[in-house]
Order: structure tokens, then sequence, then C-alpha cells
């Protein structure tokens, strides 16, 4: 059981090294690899997260340990599954399940290594997640950037070439000042394992804390630009607008790759114990996060493109996230991660549901200031004439329920689990207090008032130009390979909101636990040689 921890790394590293020596005329081979492995990691993913919360309340939370080599922690590789690793396991399996499953009607034979790109990305976002130094945090950053290339420019096409290159230079920057953090921080601590420099950080010199904290600073920015935050996200909501659907829906969790470092990273690194840098940079997250949602809900009412308008909707969530993490409460973090289960499920279900929704729609079909033609669109021949799926008499009235319900879910209305999730995060800012209520929840409340209302204007507007203003001989062929993965991440939206109760107290023991590494620190620390996993 101790070997199920590497697990999700070894299967995808598996799966893409076997479609690639099969090569592109086996696709039938590639496809029962890709299915098996995905299917394979949700099951790993599902029996690791009942392992780790499988403790009792208010006991201190388990971490699975794993030294490649049996190395001690603090000189060799190691991995660490804990409550927040698993729950983005989860959460990636699913998402590469219903992209998979939904390429399957046509994307995948839009190019070439698609399978194996797919399946190199999953290992890479596994791996980010599982890691427990930062040194292969940087190699799985690396390895899941890589395969998002390929996916990004996967389907030709001028608009993905071009938005391809600038994504690649974006990223190619962002890995350079990782290293260059990276380096300034081992550098003064002597180590880059996450736990190991947590517990040397408070014993650092004074005069070397400035060091430190520039070397952070400067790691801070590489997440953040993988995370979106603005200035640093202006190349995402045209980078996933132009990717193919089912690329865009896995890449839907990249940007929360960010988000995950900066959560997992600051919260261990400079939380409550680390002396004189407690608590470093929380402000600019604060107010990086509360730009980037006022950022985010101007494009998304700027744009005539569905599309773009679910690549806008990426830098929402990730704003609303860095704001709510910067705040510093557990309560606050605990409904932050309800928001970012919500949100990713909801994001990868709407760009699914774009591609279908707008099959059926001619060149020119969005209204007032844009048409294709400006972004490149309406280059991929085989692909925009190739009939898929059947037509039933209920494709439209399904299509248009999903529609709205990914409205209510992205614009945070009630009663699903996206209205919860923001009055989760909201709750704790308000509670009575010496000092009053501080300007900052006033600023988070306005701006995510005003982000839902953003969100449900352009909705509206995007779902009438859509199903209202549609030819009335436009016929939809859709098929079930299609629309069943929208439906099953919509349904696990609904059951979040079932099912909000567990899942919420998932969130905040996971969000004690991170306000709270010493148990983190001390099951890496102190696991011995000799065995394969451990916990405190």
């Amino acid at each position: 059981m101790d070997h199920l921890t590497i697990a999700p790394i070894i299967l995808p590293l598996l799966a893409g090294a076997l479609m690639v020596l099969a090569g592109e005329r086996r696709r039938r081979l590639q496809i029962v690899l890709g299915l098996v492995s995905t299917l394979g990691l949700l099951g790993l993913a599902i029996t690791l997260l009942l392992q780790v919360d499988g403790v009792a309340p208010g006991a201190e939370a388990v971490v699975r340990v794993y030294r490649l080599g049996n190395w001690p922690a603090q000189f060799g590789i190691v991995l660490a599954l804990d409550r927040l690793s698993a729950l983005m396991l989860l959460l990636t399996a699913v998402l590469g399940l219903a992209a998979l499953t939904f390429s399957l009607a046509r994307w995948h034979h839009a190019g070439v290594h698609f399978h194996p790109l797919f399946q190199f990305q999953l290992l890479g976002l596994n791996g980010a997640f599982l890691t427990g130094d930062l040194f292969n945090l940087f190699v799985f950053f690396e390895v899941l950037l890589a395969a998002s290339y390929g996916l990004v420019l996967h389907g030709s096409g001028t608009a993905r070439v071009r938005t391809g290159l600038h994504y690649i230079a974006v990223n190619l920057v962002a890995s350079l000042l990782f290293l260059i953090g990276a380096s300034m921080i081992y550098g003064l601590a002597g180590t880059l394992n996450m736990a190991d420099l947590a517990a040397r950080i408070p014993a650092l010199a004074a005069e070397d804390r400035g060091l430190l904290e520039a070397g952070a600073a400067i790691l801070g920015v590489a997440f953040l630009i993988k995370a979106g935050m603005w200035p640093l996200g202006f190349w995402l909501p045209t980078t996933y607008a132009a990717a193919s659907a089912p690329a865009a829906a896995i890449l839907s969790i990249l940007s929360k790759v960010g988000v995950y470092a900066v959560l997992r990273l600051w919260l261990l690194l400079f939380g409550e114990g680390a002396g004189a840098s407690a608590g470093f940079g929380g402000g600019w997250l604060v107010a990086g996060g509360l730009l980037t949602i006022g950022f985010g809900s101007i494009a998304v009412l700027a744009t005539q493109n569905m599309a773009r308008l679910a690549g806008a909707s990426v830098l929402v969530s990730s704003g609303t996230l860095l704001a709510a993490v910067g705040a510093g409460q557990v309560a606050v973090s605990g409904g932050a991660l309800f928001y970012l289960a919500s949100s990713v499920l909801a994001l990868a279900a709407l760009f699914l549901l774009i591609e279908l929704v707008e099959r059926g729609r001619g060149v020119g079909a969005d209204v007032l200031a844009v048409t294709r033609e400006a972004f490149g669109e309406g280059e991929e021949e085989e692909l925009e004439d190739e009939e898929v799926g059947v037509a039933i008499p209920a494709t439209i009235a399904t299509l248009g329920l999903s529609f709205f319900t990914c409205a209510l879910l992205l614009a945070g209305l009630p009663p699903l689990s996206g209205f919860l999730a923001k009055f989760a995060m909201l709750a704790p800012l308000f509670a009575p207090g010496e000092g009053g209520v501080p300007a900052t929840s006033w600023a988070l409340l306005a701006a995510l008032l005003l982000s839902g209302m953003a969100t449900i204007v352009a909705m509206t507007r995007a779902g009438i130009d859509a199903f209202w203003a549609a030819p009335d001989d436009a016929v939809l062929r859709v098929g079930v390979v299609e629309i069943a993965p929208v439906m099953v991440l919509l349904a696990l939206c609904i059951g979040l909101t079932v099912g909000a109760g567990p899942a919420m107290r998932y969130m905040e023991a996971t969000a004690a636990t991170l306000h709270a590494p010493a148990g983190y620190v001390r099951g890496i620390l102190s696991a011995a040689p000799g065995t394969r996993g451990g916990s405190p």
C-alpha cells in the first residue's frame, strides 16, 4: 500500500511511453491505454484521498511519505501526500477522464501525439502535487508545461500557433524566475526540501532575511505567472480560448497549480512559525487577487467570444483564490478550497460545452464588435466540416440547461456550490471582532459581487446569442461521448452542493493542517530510513 503514493506518477509515465512506442498508426491501442491509465488514476486518487482523510476528528492529519532510493528526506527525493495533494489529485483525475472522453469524438485525431501528450500532462500535474521539494517541483512544472505546449498547439490553425508561441515564451520566463528564486533560497538555507526549509527559516540570521524574502518573491512571481495574477496573466484568456476544447478543459487546472504552490509554500514557509518573516507577501496576494478579479471581470464583459469569456472566468477564479489565501485565516482558506473544487469543475464543463454550442453556428455569428476571422478561427477545415454525433430533439434543451448551470456556478448565485463557496469565504471575514471589519474584507465582498454580476451579464448575453438568436433550422449533432463528460462534471458540482457539509468538513480540515504545518514538517523529517512511508 505504501507504493500507491508514487503510482499516480508511474501510471501515466508508463502509459505515455507505451503510446510513443506504439506509434500513431495504432490509435485504438493508444485509446485503450489512455482510458485504462486515466480510470486507474481516478481509482488511485479516490483511494489515496480516503486514506489521508481516515483520521479521527481533531487528530493530526496523516502525511504519507515516500522516499525514492530510501534516502533521508533532507538529502533525497521525497513525495508527500496529505489532504491538499489528495484533493488536487482527485480533481486532476476527474478532469483528465472528462477531457479524454470528450476528445474521442474527433479531437484526438486532429493532430499527432495527442494521447502521449495527454498522459505526460497528467504525469506533470500529479508530480507537482505530490513532490516534497522545490527542485522536483520545478522538474514536474517543466514536464506539465512541455506537454501543455503540445496540447495548446494541437489542431493547428493560425490562432493556436500565435497564442501558443506567446504561451511558451511567457512560461520560459517564469521557469527562469523559478530557478533564480530556488537558487537564492538554497544558497541561504542549504536545502530545497519544503519541510526542511520550514524548519530552518525561523533560525536564519536577521541579515539574511532580506535575501531570503527576495528569493521567495522571485519564486512567487513565477508561481503567480502560472496562476494568472494581474498583470502577469495577460496571456491566459487568449491561450485558453485558442486551445481545443479537451485541451482547454485539462488546462483549466494548470492555473490552479500556481495557486496550489502559493498556498502550500506561503503557509509552510511564511506562516506564524516563520519568525520575523511570518506573513511575508500576504498583503500583495490580497491586492493582486483583487486586481485580478477586476481585470477578469472587465475581460468577461468586454469579450464577444464564448471561449474568451471562459478564459477570462479562469482569471476571476484565480484572483478569488489568491485574495482568499492572502487573508491568512483558516476558515477563509477552507472556503477557498471548496471554491477551487467547484470552479475547476464548472470551468472545465464550460470549455467542453462551448465546443458543442458553437458547432451549429456559422462564421460571423458573434455579435457586435468582433468576427471569427479576427481571432484566426475557421481554419480547421476537416474538423469544422466533420459531422459528429446524432441529432436528437432534446439536444438544444440539454445544452441550454447545462449552460445555465455553468452560469449559476461561475457567477456564484444560489443555490449551487459556487454560492456556497463564496459564502464560506466571506462569512469568516465579517465575523464580529475587536478591531471591526477590515477594509480588505469589504473590498473582497465588493469584488465578488461585481465579478458575479459581470459574469451573469456576460453569460446571459452569450446564452441569448447562442440559443435564442440561432437560426431556426440549425441542427446540432452531439455524441454521447461529448455530452456525457459535461453532464458528469456538472453533476459533481451539484453533488458538492448537496454534500456541502461533508465536503466543507474535509476542506476545513485541510485548511487547518495547512495553517498549522508542524505535523506536515514532522511527518516528513521524522520518517526514519528503512521505511517507504510514514506519518506523524
